[in-house]
């Protein structure tokens, strides 16, 4: 620097030279940075080839000091072995299975073959979800389009589990998958249904396929490999490759567009968590099945022609957003034809299409239904009955749950089915007769009940027990009393000595007074005020309060015995005690049954979440104020996993004891009487009461559990709203 410069001049200067050293430190720093990534990305090149391309290994030989010495990292294990189920019939997928599983463990890894049959998914298969298993499915399909005997249960349970709001969408996460299906194309319409239908209900849990489902057929004509065991080796072989390919952790199959011996897949692994992120449409419904999934393993001809594979890449999303498209408008018509089915008067044939059929409804002809309750199912395995075992001593395992009205004229918003049945103020459809409604429904009951046998855990006795129904709920869904039969329904059932247990909303006084003898009635009494009711069950008459009030004092003129039902929602009814109890004066109802409202999963028909659901505590303080102001009546019983509590008339309490059971069989005398008399010969209620067991009181130790059973609590269950 020369001083003789002018000073502006020197500062300029300064201040270039401090510019010019801070680039050359920086640019020093730079060159050394570049310098040592490229050291290490050669190093780490390095040792993913000694390593074979395995992480597990190149992880442990990363290491690290401690105390001076060095130590390995402990290797990850990415499988911990393979669970192979099987469902056959004639020995075939059994074999297939003892072939995979020495296969696999030719691997050096743990394989275990399991009969469907003698596995309990109920108990088990979360346990999967955790255990860095792999799970694979040998699945026959008969050829009316139905499991094997084996497989039976397997199946009826993973159908209900995806509409059971108490499983939850995520129930399987963590689960990993594979299918193989053994069918026969002679039979097209039913062609591996089943492999089809386990494929879908697992991956609509959560669960995650590792490679696309796969299928054999005995058809050679049609085999892709000549026969159904060739088609098995090429499936093994592809399985056994993924299987190697997961051990050494990598997430993602390949894709089936590899090209010049480049996976495009692996490049995209950082692009998707799981498998199961894409495709979040693939399984709309089985009318939308085929636009989503392969029928095979390989390559299909539709798909080299551009249909879309079962797992989606981020860059074909545009490819497929049409068919999303078509789907919802499948889906949208399906709904329309559902309503125009019954609009019509079943003219169209109201087919279990246009029924939400994963709520696993059997249609009876153009109006009517079954469904096995899961109480039903519960008693089976000795796992305890309903609130109305609790109650009144039904034989839970013995209970057809129907309805001969599809049909209802509120739309409640806590209704568990979701408004899918049609809804009227009317009759006005095609009427079936009651003696076809009751022999398919006794039918349809009966098959679904022969689904139990061989099922892990049902007791022998009760299965055989359960093939006699002796008791009738009718409170499926809809309205049952709109029926213009009904009497002659109720009548039908008692001759065949089936109690009969009717629930009605409240809307049809005419119809309660006309009704004759019911083992039991009941009147869901979901609000005090008309506003409140209006809000909860939506009615769809215009005078529904007045209609209401009518059919609660029509219910005071009934001899036999009387219920209502108290359906609690928090924050929309729990506060009116007062008109409660106003009510109760108005319909002097035998007996009170007061329910926490059961949360049945979201639906874009009501607004009801999580947080409406009242504690069993908070049901039991409700009880005990509404006691309070009904002197006439007590606290008889409670069913805490049901959420459930009975306030029954005192006039049921003889010499101190409880007798709010019934008597099945002096019910039947009467009612036989009652009939051949012509209705001269009349009876009441405390002509066929029972007394009340200890263990089904309020305040009992056991709250309402029949101690005959062994209470099974379901596994991450965090609050019970189960309930029937």
């Amino acid at each position: 620097l020369d001083v003789s410069m002018d000073p502006q001049n020197y500062f300029y200067t300064c201040l270039v030279s401090l510019w010019l050293h801070r680039f050359y430190i920086y640019s020093s720093l730079a060159l050394g940075i570049s310098v040592w990534i490229c050291i290490q990305c050669f190093a780490n090149k390095t040792r993913r080839k000694k390593c074979n391309g395995n992480p597990a290994s190149a992880e442990e030989t990363e290491g690290k000091l401690v105390n001076g010495y060095a130590t390995s990292k402990a290797k990850e294990v990415y499988v911990a072995g393979v669970k192979i189920f099987y469902g056959s019939q004639t020995g075939t997928a059994k074999r297939f299975a003892e072939s995979l599983a020495e296969a696999v463990i030719s691997l050096n890894l743990s394989a275990e073959v399991i009969n469907m049959g003698d596995y309990d998914p109920d108990d088990s298969l979360t346990e999967e979800t955790t255990s860095r298993n792999i799970c694979v499915f040998l699945v026959a399909t008969y050829t009316d389009g139905q499991p094997t005997e084996s497989a039976a249960w397997f199946c009826k349970w993973l159908e209900e589990a995806v509409s059971d709001f108490r499983f939850g969408k995520m129930y399987l996460r963590g689960l990993r998958y594979a299918v193989f299906g053994l069918g026969n194309s002679v039979y097209v319409d039913h062609y591996n249904t089943v492999g089809r239908n386990i494929d879908r209900w697992l991956w609509m849990l959560s669960a995650s396929r590792i490679m696309t489902r796969a299928e054999g057929d005995c058809n050679v004509a049609q085999s892709r490999h000549g026969s159904i065991e060739a088609d098995f080796e090429a499936w093994k072989t592809k399985f056994l490759s993924r299987l190697q390919a997961l051990c050494k952790g990598e997430k993602k199959p390949c894709s089936g567009k590899c090209k010049k011996g480049k996976c495009k897949s692996q490049g995209k692994q950082s692009k998707e968590s799981s498998d199961h992120g894409h495709g979040t449409s693939e399984y709309v419904n089985a009318e939308a099945e085929e636009f989503f999934e392969t029928t095979s393993e390989e390559e299909s001809d539709a798909e080299k022609a551009g249909d879309a594979n079962s797992v989606i890449d981020v860059e074909d999303l545009g490819e497929i957003m049409s068919h999303v498209k078509k789907v919802k408008v499948l889906l949208a018509s399906t709904e329309d034809m559902m309503v125009l089915s019954f609009v019509l008067g079943g003219a169209l044939g109201f087919s279990s299409r246009f029924l939400p059929h994963q709520n696993s409804y059997k249609l009876i002809g153009s109006h009517s239904g079954v469904k096995l309750c899961r109480w039903t199912k519960s008693m089976l395995r000795g796992r305890g009955g309903c609130y109305k075992h609790t109650f009144y001593g039904i034989e839970s395992h013995r209970c057809m749950e129907a309805t001969p009205s599809l049909a209802c004229a509120n739309k409640c918003v806590f209704c568990w089915r979701h408004h899918t049945n049609p809804v009227g103020t009317e009759w006005r459809w095609k009427m079936d007769q009651p003696e076809m409604i009751l022999q398919e429904a006794i039918e349809n009951h009966q098959n679904m009940i022969k689904q139990f046998k061989g099922v892990s855990g049902v007791k022998a006795d009760r299965l055989e027990e359960a093939m006699t129904a002796k008791h009738c709920a009718l409170s499926l869904v809809g309205e049952p009393i709109m029926y213009p039969e009904i009497n002659r329904f109720l009548k039908l059932l008692h001759q065949q000595n089936i109690s009969s247990f009717l629930v009605t909303n409240a809307q049809f006084p005419q119809e309660i007074r006309n009704l004759e003898p019911v083992t039991q009635l009941y009147v869901s009494v979901d609000a005090s005020t008309k506003e409140s009711l209006k809000k909860i069950d939506r009615p769809l008459f215009k005078d529904f309060w007045q209609r209401f009030l009518d059919s609660l004092m029509a219910l005071s003129e009934k001899q036999q015995r009387t219920v209502y039902r108290l359906t609690l929602v928090k924050a929309w009814n729990v506060d009116e005690l007062k008109a409660y109890a106003e009510l109760v004066s108005l319909g002097k109802p035998d007996f009170i049954e007061v329910k926490g409202v059961t949360y049945c999963g979201e639906s874009s028909a009501s607004n009801l979440t999580m947080a409406n659901v009242p504690w069993h505590e908070e049901v039991v303080h409700f009880v005990q104020e509404l006691a309070d102001l009904i002197p006439d009546y007590e606290i008889a019983c409670e069913h805490e996993h049901s959420n459930c509590l009975l306030i029954a008339h005192k006039k049921f309490k003889i010499n101190g004891e409880w007798c709010t059971w019934i008597n099945y069989d002096r019910f039947q005398e009467l009612a036989q009487d009652y009939e051949r008399s012509g209705g001269a010969k009349t009876f009441t209620a405390a002509d066929y009461m029972a007394k009340t067991p200890h263990w089904a009181l309020f305040g009992a130790k056991e709250r309402g559990f029949d101690p005959l059973d062994i209470r099974y609590q379901r596994k991450n269950k965090t609050k019970d709203v189960s309930g029937c």
